[in-house]
């Protein structure tokens, strides 16, 4: 049984559960839109994605979150999935991103998108 992100209670008032896969992408949500220092126990979790996205949009800002954002999954999701294709885009103030990876387990493809407006 996996625990639903975000947390909350199902219809019979118990904790919500949710699917191998659907954990898998609630996983890589947290991950990404973590930045090191939240978390108490793992300083060092997360991508470090949502201070980057002040800067001014340019290819070199795109190509920065990208790199970050690939390090990051590699680092804590490698043993879970194996990253197929990543696409970052900022447009104003929107931040989207693309996600296309295999489940390691089950070796099914899966594909995310991520938006996040600030």
């Amino acid at each position: 049984m996996n625990i639903d992100y975000p947390f909350h209670f199902d219809g019979r008032g118990r904790t919500a559960a949710t699917t191998d896969d659907d954990h898998i992408r609630d996983m890589l949500e947290q991950l990404i839109f973590t930045s090191p220092g939240e978390r108490v126990n793992r300083p060092d979790f997360g991508s470090g994605i949502m201070q980057l996205i002040f800067a001014p949009n340019s290819p070199e800002l795109a190509a920065t979150l990208q790199f970050t954002l690939q390090a990051a999954i590699q680092r804590w999701l490698g043993d879970v999935l194996e990253l197929q294709s990543l696409e970052v885009t900022s447009v104003d103030s929107t931040l989207t991103i693309d996600v296309k990876y295999l489940v390691r387990q089950t070796q099914q493809q899966q594909a995310a998108t991520f938006t996040r407006t600030v």
